[in-house]
């Protein structure tokens, strides 16, 4: 699994959020995604590496900008992780 986090510029609120996240599912496939405009952010956890340039499409087709892009493993962590 990967972890990929988005810098995004223009997002003010709760429902600015809500436009990232709905893009980004319409975009590409994921397991969960996670934006905050306090943050200026969006957390995506998918199988596989996503594909930067569909990233960027889908949120510049919104409005926002994509300022940062970057990508790590990512591991879950459990109740009883140790």
């Amino acid at each position: 699994m990967v972890k990929t986090t988005l810098k995004i510029d223009g997002m003010m609120c709760s429902m600015c959020e809500a436009h990232i996240n709905e893009a980004i599912r319409k975009a590409v496939t994921v397991k969960k995604v996670k934006s905050s405009h306090k943050k200026g952010e969006s957390v995506i956890i998918s199988d596989e590496a996503l594909d930067e340039q569909s990233i960027r499409k889908a949120i510049g087709d919104t409005g926002y900008e994509l300022t940062g892009f970057s990508a790590e493993p990512y591991v879950k962590k459990g109740l009883f992780h140790i």
